[in-house]
């Protein structure tokens, strides 16, 4: 009998045929013990300018990867350029409906405050239920019996905008993620305006919290971000972007919490950058004074090796002061150390940057 060959199918990409059903990534941090490499991680990462210029990039930036929760800027656009003076939001209500949240008190309040203002509760949120982030970010142990709610899953501002968007809209708010709800085909034109990819063209798959999510290339993503830095009104959404993305900047506790690298990263910005991590290793972070975004992905989805590389790329952008250098130090983790407090290895940055497009 002959043996049976499995093979691949084609993929396609915008019409073409895509090389490879993986992407070509590169290592982008290591972890050596005893000074020799164990673990590599491997990812890629493109800065892209807000005119679409694609000016640095590692691996690869054109296969499609999973935007998670870094789509949310985009998500949260067709409510506030519509919707924000009829249900009086604040610029921190606009970060807490960008927001991958601690789940601390002020975000779940927040939150439940929100859906009051128009009738809804918690009850309407389709997020699911999970501990706080906070626990894990601080290294705090919940209390024995301590029950949480949808309130304090970390992406219950970006449901309760859904939320918001269908009560504006005289839509149902039951079945609000469907992908034929009102609420999810305004949100689709959203990410293909600002990502530059036909909406039919758009990879579209389930987010942790169940919302649609859609895969770009990372030249793509890091557009769209890049595109929230501009002060000149879009065409469509007038000056929304750069509203939202100046009031993540300016509130970064709305959109991340206590321990986590999105207050850390936007701090050390000290107002000129915004960043947005999303699940499974995906980043992205633009600046302001310089109109250029940069998105990166670690394929196997870990943040510290992400994070590792992430600091390196600003310095190699030249992004970084002693000040940022500083502020950013608590993102490179210290040596490694065994059982018996022995120092082993460390983790190191091996990500370069090739410039131009």
């Amino acid at each position: 009998m002959r043996p049976i060959v499995l093979k691949s199918p084609p993929k396609l990409f915008f019409g073409a045929m895509h090389p490879s059903l993986l992407p070509h990534h590169v290592p982008i941090a290591v972890t050596y013990r005893g000074g020799h490499p164990e673990n590599i991680h491997h990812g890629s990462v493109a800065v892209v300018d807000a005119q679409g210029r694609l000016i640095a990039s590692a691996g690869d930036v054109i296969s499609p990867m999973f935007t998670r929760s870094c789509l949310k800027p985009f998500q949260a656009l067709p409510l506030i350029a519509q919707w924000s003076n009829r249900y009086g939001l604040e610029e921190p209500d606009l970060a807490l409906l960008c927001a991958s949240h601690n789940g601390e008190p002020m975000h779940a309040d927040r939150v439940a405050a929100l859906l009051s203002r128009f009738g809804a509760g918690e009850s309407d949120l389709a997020c699911g239920t999970h501990a706080p982030y906070f626990f894990g970010a601080t290294g705090q142990t919940p209390a024995p019996g301590a029950r949480y709610t949808s309130l304090h899953h970390n992406c219950s501002g970006k449901h309760g905008g859904m939320l918001m968007l269908a009560h504006a809209l005289g839509a149902p708010l039951a079945g609000y993620l469907d992908v034929d709800h009102p609420v999810q085909q305004q949100i689709v034109q959203s990410v293909s305006h600002f990502s530059g990819l036909p909406a039919d063209k758009l990879i579209r798959g389930t987010d942790g919290c169940s919302a649609p999510n859609y895969a770009m290339p990372l030249e793509a993503l890091a557009r769209a971000f890049a595109k929230l830095t501009l002060t000149e009104p879009d065409p469509i959404y007038g000056d929304t972007p750069h509203r939202i993305a100046k009031a993540m900047s300016k509130h970064p506790e709305w959109v991340s919490g206590q321990g986590r690298n999105d207050l850390t990263l936007m701090n050390a910005g000290g107002g000129d950058w915004v960043s947005k991590v999303g699940a499974d290793g995906v980043q992205v972070l633009a600046s302001f004074s310089r109109g250029v975004a940069i998105a990166a992905k670690c394929s196997d989805g870990m943040l510290t090796p992400l994070m590792v590389a992430f600091v390196s790329v600003l310095e190699q952008l030249g992004w970084l002061d002693e000040g940022r250098r500083a502020a950013l130090s608590s993102l490179t983790p210290p040596p490694l150390k065994n059982s018996a407090g022995i120092e082993v290895g460390d983790m190191r940055p091996v990500v370069t940057l090739r410039f131009g497009s």
